[in-house]
Order: structure tokens, then C-alpha cells, then sequence
């Protein structure tokens, strides 16, 4: 018996309980968010949170439809450390503004907030 099966066990649901969390915490952050009366500093921090995460989650989609070789060995290290990979190219991405998305969020709320 390898002890490999129960770490696997353990990294797996650390990870998902992780990424529930991750949503939850950035459900709550959006929800709370008044956007009449939030800093423009909150709402483009919100809008990349959100960027982020959509990216994060776009790469692990992607990353499902890779047809994997039979013969092909898996990455030891890209299972257990690919969640984090994904996570700070998303921020990279988002803090960098490469895909724009939490820019035009942002001006779409600020003139939501201009016509109220």
C-alpha cells in the first residue's frame, strides 16, 4: 500500500474545498459590493478579483480537454501544484489588464453609477 493514495486523497479535496471557498469568499466579496457608494479603488479591485477568477477557471477547463496519452506519464508536479499555476496567471493576467475584461467591467459600472 502507498501512502501516495491517501495524499492524493487529501491534496484533492483540499483542493476543491479550496475552490469553494475561493468562490464563495469572491460571491460574498461582489455581493456586498454597493457600487453607488464604493471607491473606484474597491470596484476595479472587484472587477480583477473577478477577471482572475474567471481565468483561473477558464486554464482548468482548457486544461480538462488535453487528450492525455495512454503511455504519457502524468506530471507529478502539475497535479499537485497546478491549481496555484492557474491562480497566479489569472492574477498576472487580471493585474497586467492582457485580457481587459475587469476594465470594461469596471467602466460598465462606473456609468451604471453615473445614471443613478
Amino acid at each position: 500500500m502507498s501512502i501516495s493514495v491517501g495524499a492524493d486523497y487529501y491534496m484533492n479535496n483540499m483542493a476543491q474545498s479550496s475552490q469553494t471557498a475561493k468562490a464563495s469568499k469572491l460571491q460574498s466579496s461582489l455581493g456586498s459590493l454597493d457600487v453607488a457608494n464604493a471607491s473606484d479603488e474597491e470596484l476595479l479591485e472587484s472587477c480583477r478579483a473577478f477577471e482572475s477568477y474567471l481565468v483561473e477557471q477558464m486554464l482548468k477547463g482548457m486544461e480538462k480537454t488535453i487528450p492525455k496519452d495512454e503511455d504519457e506519464k502524468e506530471n507529478d508536479y502539475m497535479e499537485q501544484f497546478g491549481d496555484l499555476l492557474y491562480e497566479e496567471v489569472g492574477k498576472m493576467i487580471s493585474e497586467r489588464n492582457e485580457l481587459g475584461l475587469a476594465q470594461q467591467l469596471y467602466e460598465a459600472m462606473q456609468c451604471e453609477r453615473a445614471s443613478r
